[in-house]
């Protein structure tokens, strides 16, 4: 063998087709995409087309809706914390924060914190930072003999200039007439 005669095997090499070059090459005019409309023109696909058939997506009911403004917690029970504890995950005389909770494999990541929930029983004295707390957990930690402290702000909407909207200037005199008003 030369080097003048090494060659692909057969088949290796498939040669795209010319298309669009005349009507005798047998892909000519259409280039063999058919006719006119949507699947004609490049880079389209009719997804979810059933040839003017109702769509199934359409056909299907709708339930509900998704709140875009819901805030998004990781929940986190003080039963699960006092398993931790017990298990020495957690150091229960250090004060315990989002990052140490998640450190500790209780919380995942969240767009607004750590809250905490009263599912469980908790018996260790715990100093606990979160963004939110049920009443139910914050009085069964209190009883505990601990503390809790909240550090979520609920984000207040302005306008360009930095000033509360039209909503929350709204919102902010009704709350000034019901104090007035002593309701």
């Amino acid at each position: 063998m030369k080097l003048n005669e090494i060659q692909n095997n057969p088949g290796a090499h498939k040669r795209k087709d010319k298309v669009g070059r005349g009507s005798s090459s047998g892909l000519g005019k259409t280039s063999g995409r058919g006719v006119k409309g949507a699947k004609a023109r490049t880079g389209t696909k009719v997804y979810g087309f059933e040839g003017g058939q109702m769509p199934l997506h359409m056909r299907m009911p709708k339930r509900g809706f998704r709140n875009i403004f819901a805030k998004d917690f990781s929940e986190v029970n003080i039963g699960r914390l006092q398993k931790a504890i017990d298990e020495k995950r957690l150091d229960a005389s250090a004060k315990i924060t989002e990052e140490t909770l998640r450190k500790a494999g209780l919380a995942h990541k969240s767009r607004d914190g750590v809250r905490l929930l009263g599912k469980g029983e908790i018996k260790a004295k715990l100093t606990i930072e979160v963004a939110g707390v049920s009443a139910g957990a914050k009085e069964a930690i209190e009883k505990a003999g601990g503390s809790v402290t909240t550090t979520f702000v609920k984000k207040v909407y302005a306008n360009k200039k930095g000033q509360p909207g039209k909503r929350q200037k709204r919102r902010a005199d009704s709350a000034e007439k019901r104090a007035a008003r002593g309701g």
